[in-house]
């Protein structure tokens, strides 16, 4: 699963979503949804913006966490996960 972690990054800075929305121009509402990971897609230009007004990293806003049950069938050297490791 994707995490965004802008709540986090935020609490580091001590900033309010409202100072973010300020600072990149983004709609506040979009940064609600973003702080509170209800996004299904996100705007890459918004990352960037988020990124140079909170002076960090990508990898510092997403990161990727394995779920407990994979949901690929085959991986990349295309070899079947056998329905035990399931």
């Amino acid at each position: 699963m994707i995490r965004i972690l802008l709540s986090i990054k935020l609490g580091e800075l001590r900033w309010t979503q409202a100072d973010l929305a300020r600072a990149t121009g983004i709609r506040p509402n979009t940064i609600n949804e973003l702080y509170h990971e209800l996004v299904e897609r996100v705007n890459l230009e918004h990352l960037d913006l988020i990124c140079e007004a909170l002076d960090c990293k990508l990898n510092e806003l997403i990161v990727r966490v394995p779920d407990e049950i994979p949901k690929v069938l085959h991986t990349k050297n295309g070899s079947l996960i056998s329905s035990s490791d399931r």
